[in-house]
């Protein structure tokens, strides 16, 4: 009020005086100028007048809200300072002092004074200093030790005040033991209450008439449930229970106090539909109102959906593992930790025809000689969960397959249970591999052996020539036709010996015709009789209605007596031979090591001895090349290669079963042949009747080996023909460039240097289409077909060939 009349008496004042101003200048009405600076120097009064009073007011506000402030501050028990952005203390109420003592410090550094130094009540005060400096808001509790060694909890907060940039509102309080219990226990509380809300499971509680008393927020979600108007909801538990019928009356938990779990549909307004296995406990509460006791349910719904889609595609993953395992067309094993077998699917039982396999361990499944290192790939299997390579072995039973084994190993819960087996059979391969590495083997020998026959046969040639051209002088009766004949009886042992290269490296030029076994048989009886010795029985079974084969028949015959022989030399001390034929018809391919016969229609040939048998470590090397059973300079190893080799070009099959002590047993099958009568065979057995062999017109001989040619030309010239001689192909193109038109006959050799036999061919018939030819050559006859056009014309002589033997195909030729 005083303030307020000091104000009143300055403006009274302040209107005296500008009242008096004005009479003085009515009166005085002279002077301008003096009036202006007095109307200037009334309204700077007026200005500074106003600042004063508004100042005043001002400060008298501030004065008004500072105490409002500090009155709200004391009205709480809580301490509470407030801090200008400098960080001076503004503000502190009464509580403040109380709880510090009277101490006017800001409440941050307070208590950072009062904690130690890198201690998480510091660095959890950082953080809330560092939050409310950034014009955010925290609250911590913390622990602050107190001068007597004990410690006492503080609740601290702190936030920027709205509308005053930079100044904060600290607040603390300490709890007490009773308040931290109290807060322990509403925080159980709350966290209880969430976890019953959103629990992963369905709780309700209903009464007697079905009314939902509690429902959390997980069953609500399920069923989508619909709030009444009286905080309750509008369904019933019996209406959420679909298809209840006078034989189902509605759902009740209460009907029956023994059942305290079961399965139910539930339907709720959205309309899902779920199998839900309920389990409910039935409590008695007293009514609110007091009029009696009343029962309520305390119950958990478990939504067994995700369980039956579980348990649908658990089925579902089981058939098709069951249907994968039982129709894999590999083998598939479940071995227990000992390595015994608790299953095997039907691919592994057909394997295993003739084994018992159920509960015995796998090792004992696979040959003796190859258990050890079986067991070694499965126990680094088990110990180290996959092995670094497959291994390949063969298994017992009636068919002996080879298999290669992949395992790894079975675990459960990262504890080796016993080891999960693929078998995957290998006996095609292994058959496929041994036949590649006989076939490289055979090929380089042939490689060999062809190169050797071709030069040998070169020099045969021109031996058996050059005494076939002495025998016509000197006659049976002249003193040197013994000689003769016996060098040429050695020039055609040897000739049987290149033909035994080329046989078992198949490349020697067969002959076949349709032939009777028991007809080659019947001829052969009597050499085979003086070749196997009195010691010896000689037996022979001939089948009846034999089929006819085609064959080379004095390959065929080889064949018989090398078998004969080898006979002879395995029964020593004497015993029996037998030979015996019969047709066989098979089914299903037979297969014998690496080979397979594909069934059919074959002559079997048996040549069984009694003799001393072959060791079963060696029985699959028998036919190789070279490889022989007897002793040292006993043999040339050379006689079962060539057996091997003369039946598998003609297209049939040998096999051997051996028994020591007891024999040996040659199978040789024959593939049959289409003849119809005994005619054909006849026909193809006859042999030519004797005939003039002499004849007329030129004959070009190309033949760069010189003794070759020398006989051949003097043997053609005995026979009346003109022959002209070439020593290479570029000279026979010189010859024919001056006298192709009257050539009529060329005989050239296929391999030659520079240009061979079928590139000369080639270029003569560019001239003359017609020529004749006939090719001679050590090598096969396949070599040189496979160098000549198809479709061209040209005979083949093969070397080493006699007198007889040339002229008869040149006469043939040209005639």
């Amino acid at each position: 009020m005083r303030f307020r009349r000091n104000t009143i008496t300055v403006s009274l004042t302040l209107a005296g005086f500008l009242g008096s101003a004005a009479g003085a200048q009515a009166q005085a009405g002279a002077d301008l100028v003096g009036n202006w600076i007095a109307v200037a120097m009334c309204l700077l009064l007026l200005i500074l007048l106003g600042g004063a009073v508004v100042l005043a007011l001002l400060w008298r506000r501030s004065v008004a809200s500072r105490n409002l402030l500090l009155g709200s501050l004391n009205a709480t028990s809580r301490a509470r300072q407030v801090i200008d952005p400098a960080g001076r203390v503004v503000l502190a109420n009464d509580a403040f002092d109380r709880l510090f003592e009277g101490v006017k410090a800001p409440l941050p550094q307070l208590l950072l004074g009062r904690v130690s130094a890198g201690s998480d009540a510091a660095e959890i005060l950082r953080q809330l200093i560092l939050t409310v400096a950034e014009g955010g808001r925290g609250r911590t509790e913390i622990e602050i030790p107190q001068g007597d060694g004990t410690f006492d909890w503080f609740d601290v907060s702190g936030r920027s005040i709205m509308g005053f940039p930079g100044y904060v509102l600290w607040g603390a309080e300490r709890v007490t033991a009773q308040r931290q219990i109290e807060d322990f226990i509403r925080s159980d509380h709350e966290k209880f209450a969430d976890l019953i809300e959103h629990a992963p499971i369905g709780f309700y509680s209903v009464d007697e008439t079905g009314r939902f008393l509690f429902v959390n927020s997980t069953l609500i979600g399920w069923l989508g449930l619909e709030p009444d108007n009286e905080g309750g909801y509008r369904e019933r538990l019996h209406d959420l229970v679909p298809d209840q019928t006078a034989v189902a009356p509605a759902y009740s938990p209460f009907r029956d106090a023994q059942a305290r779990s079961g399965e139910v549909v539930l339907r709720g307004p959205n309309g899902r539909t779920f199998q839900a296995f309920i389990r409910h406990d039935i409590a008695t509460v007293q009514s609110p109102d007091g009029s009696g006791l009343k029962l309520r349910t305390r119950s958990v719904v478990h939504d067994l959906s995700r369980e039956r889609e579980l348990e649908s595609a658990l089925q579902v993953s089981e058939q098709y593992f069951q249907r994968f395992f039982e129709e894999a067309p590999a083998s598939i094993l479940l071995l227990d930790e000992k390595g015994r077998v608790e299953q095997a699917n039907p691919a592994f039982q057909h394997l295993l025809i003739g084994a018992e396999w159920a509960q015995a361990r796998f090792v004992d499944l696979v040959q003796p000689e190859e258990r050890p290192a079986a067991e070694a790939h499965l126990a680094q299997v088990m110990a180290e969960g996959r092995a670094g390579q497959p291994l390949t072995v063969r298994l017992i039973g009636d068919k002996q397959r080879s298999v290669t084994i992949y395992a790894s190993r079975r675990e459960d819960r990262g504890r080796a249970i016993g080891l999960i087996v693929h078998l995957i059979d290998a006996t095609e391969q292994k058959r496929l591999e041994a036949q590649f590495a006989q076939s490289q083997k055979m090929q380089a020998v042939g490689l060999l052996a062809g190169g050797i026959a071709h030069d040998f046969n070169n020099l045969l040639t021109a031996m058996i020539g050059f005494c076939d051209l002495l025998l016509l002088r000197h006659k049976a009766g002249d003193q040197s036709f013994a000689d003769i004949m016996q060098i040429k009886q050695n020039a055609n042992r040897a000739a049987n010996l290149v033909r035994q290269l080329l046989a078992f490296s198949r490349q020697q030029t067969l002959q076949p015709r349709v032939l009777d076994v028991t007809d080659v048989l019947a001829e052969l009886s009597h050499l085979l009789r003086r070749l196997i010795g009195e010691n010896i029985e000689l037996m022979m079974e001939h089948g009846r209605d034999l089929k006819f084969v085609r064959v080379d028949a004095g390959q065929l015959e080889q064949v018989i007596i090398n078998l004969a022989v080898n006979a002879r030399d395995a029964m020593i001390e004497g015993g029996r031979l037998l030979i015996r034929t019969r047709n066989m018809t098979t089914t299903e391919p037979i297969s014998r090591g690496v080979e397979v016969m594909p069934p059919g229609n074959y002559v079997l040939i048996e040549i069984a001895d009694t003799g001393a048998g072959i060791p079963a470590d060696i029985l699959d090397r028998i036919f190789e090349p070279f490889f022989s059973t007897k002793a040292v300079g006993s043999g040339t190893g050379l006689g079962l290669s060539t057996v091997y080799g003369i039946v598998r070009q003609t297209g049939g099959f040998v096999f051997v079963d051996s028994t020591l002590g007891k024999g040996t047993n040659f199978r040789i099958y024959l593939p049959q042949h289409a003849a119809t009568s005994d005619a054909t065979a006849r026909n193809d057995h006859a042999e030519d009747q004797p005939r003039d062999l002499t004849g007329i017109g030129t004959v070009l001989l190309v033949e760069d080996e010189d003794a070759v040619r020398l006989f051949s030309a003097r043997a053609l010239r005995n026979k009346g023909y003109k022959v002209l001689e070439a020593r290479s192909g570029e000279a026979a193109l010189e010859l024919i460039n001056e006298q192709l038109a009257e050539i009529d006959l060329i005989i050239s050799d296929v391999v030659m240097p520079r240009m061979d036999g079928p590139t000369l061919i080639k270029e003569v018939r560019q001239r003359r289409a017609d020529i004749k030819v006939i090719f001679i050559s050590g090598y096969a006859e396949d070599d040189f077909r496979r160098k000549i056009d198809a479709g061209e014309e040209a005979h083949f002589l093969m070397k080493p060939f006699t007198l007889k033997q040339l002229a008869t195909k040149v006469k043939e030729v040209l005639d």
